[in-house]
């Protein structure tokens, strides 16, 4: 059993989250349901996934759940582009995560291609 807490990726995604969580504070309150919810499930499934993933006893099935957290990430950043379009992310808020958020997914395809050897 790995300890998830260990990979700089799991502590990346955490802070990312919480990130969005304030992000979406400032979002109207009709996107509770919409925007809002999808980006804040998509943040955690991030993190989680690699948490899940930690706990199987083969590379293989940990390799698949990081591709599962890279997909979560692929979906908030669409989210993200979408709330920008919108102006509910401003657009210098937008430039500076967006970045941030590329990173964790440059990290998550390492992990996983370091998994596949």
């Amino acid at each position: 059993m790995r300890d998830y807490t260990k990979y700089q990726v799991w502590t990346d995604a955490v802070e990312f989250t919480v990130k969005i969580y304030t992000l979406t504070k400032s979002f109207p309150s009709d996107e509770k349901y919409g925007l809002i919810s999808q980006m804040r499930r998509a943040s955690v499934s991030i993190s989680s996934n690699i948490a899940e993933g930690a706990s199987r006893t083969s590379e293989k099935e940990f390799s698949r759940f990081i591709e599962i957290s890279l997909g979560s990430a692929f979906e908030l950043k669409t989210h993200m582009i979408v709330a920008e379009k919108l102006a509910y992310l401003d657009k210098e808020v937008f430039d500076k995560t967006i970045p941030e958020l590329n990173e964790i997914c440059k990290q998550l395809n390492g992990l996983r291609n370091s998994l596949k050897k």
